[in-house]
């Protein structure tokens, strides 16, 4: 039998908590994501084929290693809930594990190679022991509707910020620190990240509790994660949403300091565009639950998908017509992030929105082993997109240090640009010919849950 915690609505000290841990979690995502590449390739020296296999290789080890973490989450027990032990012991390892990636190691060659891919793999599983829990909470921290689009907007809002940091300061504060010297700049920037990750996590424990709790004996095997995860339908259609729409995000992120560099051959536009994608971002997590109120959710949905194609084809015609315009380039990434801002929103809405939709149809709520396909969505994506990269410089003949010519720089345009404008286009055509959790299926399936924790 099930008991379930009264819901009482969030304080504002928990809703910012809760965004903190965002914040530093993601301050750490965004300098692996934009510039761990870039600091193998162009610090290192590391063949971009390599890099790219490396990426790979690490997500298909995480295929398997996030969804048991997730079984293990819910399989937790302790006086701090199921999610706050693993968010502090997943943060302090990862905090570590990022330190060294960067350290100023004193090898090269092939000793480096091996040390880069064994943290990188570890930083891969350590940051799946901190994602899956928090995440995990969102629906477990309220089952109102209201409530939850702000519980989901928030810490987005925050990692916004923190990828605009990253972004906009990130490689002058690496200069500044390493006072010229890359090597010990970024050295010194990831301890300083470290840091402040281990603190912010540390502000969303002391200050978060769930309070849908669903208490039962009955632990969570392998064959029932199986069975979570097959059983239902609207998982699939939201791992596919997630899927698109991280590659998308992450092959522009990733590659948009070449693109700058490279293509147009101008990287100071490279923190003007990253600049205004978080100003952008922040601004569209911040209005998400007042215009999906005004409008609805299915036509938000659709401003999120296809604004950033339309910013996308609009960055394209500049490099054409006006390749070294500031002001040109700050409005398609507003365009383009606006959209993406929408989205990171939804996916959590709807992430939720499916936990609560297994426990509806199947009777479990299983919160990590749901969320924790989004932590191997977003990973897997980052690094397929890291590959694309990798091996996409080297077959369109990209070389450090070199001036490309037109076709690579015409290579440089497909993968910045038209790949993940197609990927947002798909993004809307999972979502409307298989998502259903809305409209009166999703208000009668709410009612059903309400009534059940009454009785």
């Amino acid at each position: 039998m099930q008991q379930l915690e009264k819901n009482d609505k969030l304080s504002w000290l928990s809703k910012i908590s809760f965004g903190m841990g965002a914040f530093g979690k993601d301050l750490v995502y965004a300098l692996v994501g934009n510039l761990f590449m870039f600091y193998l390739t162009d610090v290192r020296f590391v063949a971009p084929a390599f890099v790219g296999t490396l990426f790979m290789i690490a997500r298909i080890w995480d295929a398997f290693n996030d969804p048991f973490m997730g079984m293990v989450v819910d399989n937790t027990r302790s006086k701090w809930g199921k999610f706050r032990p693993w968010i502090m012991i997943g943060t302090v390892l990862n905090a570590v594990v990022l330190a060294l990636m960067f350290w100023n190691v004193d090898l090269e060659g092939r000793p480096f190679l091996a040390f880069a891919a064994v943290l990188y793999i570890l930083w891969g599983m350590t940051y799946t022991i901190d994602d899956i829990p928090y995440w995990s909470m969102v629906p477990a921290l309220t089952d109102d509707e209201n409530e939850r689009s702000q519980i989901s907007a928030i810490p987005r809002l925050f990692a916004s910020f923190a990828w605009l940091i990253v972004g906009s300061f990130g490689l002058k504060i690496i200069d500044k620190a390493g006072g010229g010297d890359s090597r010990v700049g970024f050295a010194y920037f990831a301890m300083m990240v470290s840091i402040i990750f281990i603190v912010c996590s540390a502000i969303t424990v002391i200050n978060c509790k769930e309070k849908v709790v669903t208490k039962s004996a009955e632990k969570t095997t392998a064959k029932g994660m199986l069975h979570v995860l097959t059983a239902n339908d609207q998982v699939k259609v939201i791992l596919g949403i997630a899927l698109f729409f991280n590659f998308a995000y992450q092959l522009s992120n990733s590659f948009s300091l070449y693109y700058f560099t490279y293509a147009i051959g101008i990287q100071d536009l490279y923190p003007i565009y990253t600049g205004v994608a978080g100003i952008a971002q922040m601004a569209a997590q911040f209005t998400f639950p007042m215009i999906t109120k005004i409008i609805g959710r299915g036509r938000a949905f659709f401003l999120a998908c296809f604004l950033p194609v339309a910013g996308f084809v609009l960055l394209f015609a500049t490099g054409v017509i006006a390749p070294s315009s500031a002001a040109a380039v700050g409005a398609c990434s507003a365009i383009v992030n606006y959209g993406i801002g929408f989205m990171l929103v939804f996916i959590t809405v709807m992430l939720a929105d499916v936990v609560d939709y297994g426990e509806y149809s199947l009777g479990t709520r299983n919160e990590s082993i749901l969320f924790s396909m989004q932590t191997f969505i977003v990973k897997f994506a980052g690094a397929f997109s890291g590959f694309v990269s990798g091996v996409g410089l080297t077959i369109i003949g990209w070389k450090a240090g070199v001036t490309p010519g037109a076709g690579t720089i015409m290579g440089m345009k497909v993968i910045m640009l038209v790949i993940p404008a197609a990927l947002s286009a798909l993004c809307f055509v999972f979502y409307k010919n298989g998502y259903k959790l809305t409209g009166e299926f999703y208000d009668k399936m709410i009612a059903e849950l309400r009534t059940r924790k009454e009785s």
